[in-house]
Parts: C-alpha cells; sequence; structure tokens
C-alpha cells in the first residue's frame, strides 16, 4: 500500500516559544529565590519540550515521524511546534531542473546519435518521494535518461517521409511525448514533471561527416530541382509569348534549340556568355 502525503497543521512556535522561556525563567527564578532544589526536576522536560520548535521556509516542508511511523507533512512556513519527539526531516518543493547526460543510443532506423534533454520537475507528495523510492532525487535522473533512450529509439533522427514526426523536426510533439514518458514513471515517486525538452541532438562522431555530406547533397538537389522547374516555366513563358505576339516565327528545331539555349542560361551555375548569330532567320 502507498504512502499519500497527510498535510499537518502544526501550531505556531511563537507562542509555545514564549510560554517555555517564560516557563524556563520563572524556574530559574525560583531556583534562585526560593532556594527550593526541587525545581530542578521542572528543568529536563523543558528543556526536552523546546526540542519540539522548528522552521518552516518558503517552498519547503517538514516530514514528520514518530518513532519510524509517518505522521504528516507541515508546509505552512514560519516558526512551528510538534511533538519534540517527532522527526522532522526537512523537504524542498521548489522547482528544480538538471540535464541529463549526451546518451549514445540508435535511433528508430538504427542510426547513431548523442541526444540530452532538460527536465524540470518538483516534489508534490512528500510522502511518496521520501517512503515509496530510496532516493527520490537519483530516481528522478535515473528515469528521466531511461525515458530519453526509449523516445530515441522510437523515432528517427530525420523525417523520410511526408508527416513522420522525427528526433530533429518536431520538436514540440517529441518534448510532449517525452514529458509524457517521464511522468509515467515518477508518479510513483511523488514528482511531478513540468517539462521536458531535448537539449542537445547531434550525429554520432564516427558518421557525421557521412551524414552531413547527405544532408548537403539533399539540400542541392531540392535546390536543383526547384531551378529546373522555374526554368522549365520560364521557357515555355517565353514561347508562348513568341507566338503569340508574332516576334518570330520559329520551327521545331529552332524550337528545340532555343529551348536547350534558355534552359542552359536559366539552370547554369556561372555566368554565361552572349553568342551572336548574324546568319538569317531563312535560308535563301
Amino acid at each position: 500500500m502507498m504512502i499519500k502525503e497527510i498535510e499537518k497543521q502544526a501550531i505556531s512556535g511563537y507562542s509555545a516559544l514564549v510560554v517555555l522561556l517564560l516557563a524556563l525563567i520563572g524556574t530559574i527564578l525560583f531556583l534562585i529565590f526560593a532556594r527550593a532544589p526541587l525545581v530542578l526536576v521542572f528543568l529536563p522536560p523543558i528543556v526536552i519540550l523546546l526540542f519540539g520548535l522548528f522552521l518552516v521556509n518558503p517552498n519547503e516542508a517538514r516530514v514528520l515521524q514518530l518513532f519510524g511511523k509517518y505522521v504528516g507533512t507541515v508546509k505552512h512556513p514560519g516558526l512551528r511546534y510538534a511533538n519534540p519527539f517527532y522527526s522532522k526531516r526537512k523537504i524542498s518543493v521548489r522547482v528544480r531542473n538538471f540535464e541529463t547526460g549526451k546518451l549514445k543510443v540508435n535511433d528508430k532506423i538504427g542510426t547513431p546519435v548523442e541526444i540530452a534533454a532538460v527536465v524540470v520537475w518538483r516534489v508534490i507528495d512528500t510522502a511518496e518521494a521520501l517512503f515509496e523510492v530510496d532516493s527520490f532525487e537519483e530516481y528522478v535522473h535515473v528515469q528521466s535518461e531511461s525515458a530519453v533512450r526509449t523516445l530515441a529509439t522510437n523515432y528517427p533522427y530525420d523525417e523520410h517521409e511526408e508527416g513522420e514526426a522525427s528526433l530533429s523536426g518536431s520538436l514540440s510533439v517529441i518534448a510532449n511525448k517525452l514529458k509524457d514518458q517521464i511522468q509515467e514513471r515518477l508518479d510513483t515517486a511523488g514528482v511531478e514533471v513540468i517539462e521536458a525538452r531535448i537539449s542537445h541532438l547531434a550525429y554520432a562522431p564516427e558518421i557525421a561527416n557521412a551524414m552531413l555530406q547527405r544532408q548537403q547533397a539533399s539540400a542541392i538537389i531540392a535546390a536543383r530541382r526547384m531551378i529546373v522547374e522555374g526554368a522549365v516555366g520560364m521557357v515555355e513563358m517565353a514561347l508562348d509569348m513568341l507566338a503569340k505576339q508574332n516576334v518570330v516565327e520559329l520551327d521545331e528545331e529552332k524550337k528545340a534549340t532555343m529551348v536547350s539555349n534558355l534552359l542552359v542560361v536559366l539552370t547554369s551555375d556561372r555566368g554565361t556568355q552572349p553568342v551572336l548569330n548574324t546568319s538569317s532567320s531563312t535560308s535563301e
């Protein structure tokens, strides 16, 4: 059976401190002026009762236990007072974050990649955090790295098909999936995952150069395809305008020559040199 947090309302420590100090001062004065040694028996209980005072800082909690039994958690900040025999364990409920180490894993298609993530989290159930896992901070780190590894194996580094989610191209989708996977692992530890996102993503060093060349080749092919599509459209437009405005009559052979020349000019990555044709357009 899981131990759930029980919020306990401890009494104000200021009033308890005043009462105990007055009792301590009264006992000392009575001993001095009345010279009654029997009042010494009251000093040990007063000193023991002083151990019931404890301080709760903002965004901090104190987990109370009595001889190993969980009693409750005090979250209200300030000077508080509880049973002096309670152990009062401090636990932070502040927002924390950490970055996983760079993990080397294979993506969905087996490509080795390096990946790391930033996880933002906080404790929302102090009892689960302290009693359900051995060390909740270490548990968060280990389970987060495990979730990152699992996520990386379920998605490719790059998008290979249209609409396919990828580690490098679907940042919001990957971040939500990573957050859900980490949260699922940390539910038993009383931890809430506020945010999780990829902070480092790269090809493994042994294939980085080859993959960079592949990316450059893909970019060049895409650019060339766009240039060719634009050039074909411009040639078609030029031929249509020449025909409509009767600028010159071209037979099929000359159209083919013109198309070839225009495509060379429009798709060349170097400056072209003009050539003047001084021959007659019609044979004599």
